[in-house]
């Protein structure tokens, strides 16, 4: 093995992690490495031993869990006959890719490389850890984490005599070959195989019909929300409350039409791909042959926000010296305000960017530079919200329509959930791509009260669970519930009232927009002290608090806080401690999305 060989580990359950374990590839290629790159349950662990330097990027799922293609590698590495000296031999770099809005914010980085250090490896530099909140994205992180660890290495391991890093303003060899066959004009994909005998997975995805998209709130209410219903029958696969449908999107037509018109080249004709690098293999579930029409509607992210990289590419596909300068100067690091200004701030997509420059005549992107400048893209994940046990065969999801204005014309539109309330079975029948996976909220099999608190679609995971258990009358159900309007949009009030006319569940309710002081959820925990304060300490119960992550779970905690402060007769430290231990023993779940 060279003294030069790096190797390059992901685990995620989306495809982030690959993607950035991509990048580090790329730039180690550009110092001269012999990288090789995988996923971690699809590498031999009994090799770790002979390895120089590696690069791990992981992400944290769950409560604090790692992503399902680590988990071989992570219960191999945690086993206690582990000799302490086992990778004395390892220099060691590992890269978390998190969410702070989670309380164990990136934990799975930081345990592994704790655990690294434990079995004798030398931490290149300390542990990266991205958070998907910063205003720039994870890259705010990674940039500096990457220009770090490329220092690290390089002294290290010096550039052999005669070599000097690659530079960016050099082009690279794309990431994949691609061969256009023009003769034939219209190519039609042949439906992929699903295997009912093989789990649901990004790979081999259920296509499931879409039996139902029914509006839920009113109709002159500011938000659109909506009961999706899809039959899963076609798979053995179940599912437990906490669990979530991911479900892979289609970016919407008139994204696509503007994105296919800025190429002037067939849209349908058949586009073969070719592996490039021995070390990155062609992408998963993508037809091969595909055509540009169905890259740009199935598979690329054209209507992300762009990251750095993609204007380093950029900028070698114009011909404008103005533009191009433009380009390089969002890659630095003193472009960065700039870059956010332009990007990050108002949200503009890919799309955006590219009609911002290419009706100028500029830009000509060959074909096969597609997939490193536009990622791939990601499913979208969903809290279940039916109970298995109630409704075999079928998913429900409660799902807020996403469509916000920023200082750009045209509004944001979320992709996924745009084009889902688009669809409507009962003209035409509709099949979404489909798997199920564990989500991060963990509910027991006690039957322990359990204390829930979900505002609007938040109460999703919370009616999965509450239907299972008031099917096996299991009472013990507590929900604090939020949104604007009794009238508007107080989603599943007919459930409640059967389960609360049945004595298995209580429901108490903030409608902040109803009088003219505004009431929240944190306000009703609050006056339940009594109740939520006898119901933790007296019957050990579990808190449970979904919905979004700017300011409600920071809220809701605060309020637990104080209820334990107030009821329990101690100081602000030991009730905040108190809280504490709850998270740590699982006794106090969250999730939370942006």
């Amino acid at each position: 093995m060279s003294e030069r060989d790096m190797l390059i580990l992901y685990g995620s359950q989306t495809g982030t992690a690959a993607d950035n374990a991509e990048r580090i590839w790329r730039e180690a290629k550009c110092r001269h490495f012999q990288t090789s790159i995988c996923a971690m349950d699809s590498y031999s662990i009994a090799d770790l031993v002979k390895q120089k330097y590696v690069v791990i990027v992981c992400s944290t799922t769950g409560q604090g869990d790692p992503p399902d293609n680590m988990m071989k590698f992570w219960r191999f590495i945690f086993r206690r006959h582990l000799p302490t000296n086992s990778l004395s031999q390892l220099s060691f770099a590992v890269l978390g890719l998190g969410d702070s809005s989670y309380a164990k914010f990136n934990f799975v980085a930081k345990k592994l490389h704790r655990r690294l250090l434990q079995l004798g490896g030398t931490p290149v530099q300390a542990v990266g850890l991205a958070d998907d909140q910063h205003d720039l994205g994870p890259d705010a992180v990674i940039d500096p984490w990457l220009d770090g660890l490329w220092q690290q290495m390089l002294q290290l391991s010096p550039l052999p005599p005669g070599l000097q890093v690659i530079p960016g303003t050099e082009l690279p060899p794309p990431k994949y070959k691609t061969r256009m066959d023009t003769s034939e004009d219209v190519f039609v994909i042949p439906d992929s195989n699903f295997d009912s005998s093989l789990p649901c997975s990004p790979v081999n995805a259920l296509s499931a019909p879409l039996l139902s998209n029914e509006r839920i709130t009113a109709p002159d209410h500011w938000q659109d929300i909506r009961k999706m219903r899809i039959d899963i029958s076609a798979s053995s696969q179940s599912y437990q409350p906490g669990d979530v449908l991911y479900i892979q999107p289609v970016n919407l037509p008139d994204m696509v039409e503007e994105f296919l018109g800025m190429f002037d080249m067939s849209h349908d004709s058949p586009i073969h791909l070719i592996q490039n690098h021995a070390e990155i293999p062609l992408p998963q579930g993508l037809p091969n042959p595909c055509t540009l029409r169905y890259l740009a509607t199935h598979y690329l992210a054209i209507t992300s926000i762009p990251r750095r990289y993609f204007f380093q590419l950029l900028s070698h596909f114009t011909n404008d010296e103005l533009e191009k300068e433009k380009f390089e100067e969002f890659t630095t690091a003193e472009g960065q305000d700039e870059l956010f200004s332009y990007c990050n701030r108002p949200r503009r997509s890919i799309v955006e960017v590219l009609a911002d420059f290419i009706p100028l005549g500029n830009l000509n992107i060959p074909l096969e530079y597609l997939f490193d400048l536009i990622p791939p893209l990601q499913a979208r994940a969903f809290s279940i919200a039916s109970s298995a046990s109630v409704s075999p065969g079928v998913v429900e999801l409660l799902m807020a329509v996403v469509s916000y204005k920023t200082t750009l014309r045209r509004p944001r539109l979320g992709v996924c959930s745009n084009w889902l309330a688009r669809q409507q079975p009962t003209n035409n029948p509709v099949n979404v791509r489909v798997w199920v996976r564990s989500g991060t909220i963990a509910f027991p099999g006690a039957d322990r009260p359990a204390i829930m608190i979900g505002p609007g679609t938040g109460v999703a995971p919370f009616r999965s669970f509450i239907l299972q258990r008031c099917a096996a009358n299991i009472g013990g159900n507590y929900l604090f519930f939020g949104c604007r309007n009794e009238a508007a949009d107080y989603i599943c009030n007919e459930d409640w009232k059967e389960l609360c006319n049945r004595a298995l569940l209580q429901v108490f309710t903030a409608f902040s927009r109803d009088q003219e002081d505004k009431i929240y959820v944190q306000q009703r925990i609050r006056e339940q002290g009594k109740l939520i304060w006898r119901l933790l300490n007296e019957e050990k119960a579990l808190i449970y608090v979904a919905g979004n992550a700017k300011q409600m779970p920071d809220n809701v905690k605060e309020a637990f806080v104080d209820v334990v402060k107030l009821n329990g007769n101690v100081s602000q430290i030991e009730a905040e401690q108190y809280i504490a231990e709850l998270e740590k023993s699982n006794r106090y779940q969250t999730e939370t999305w942006s």
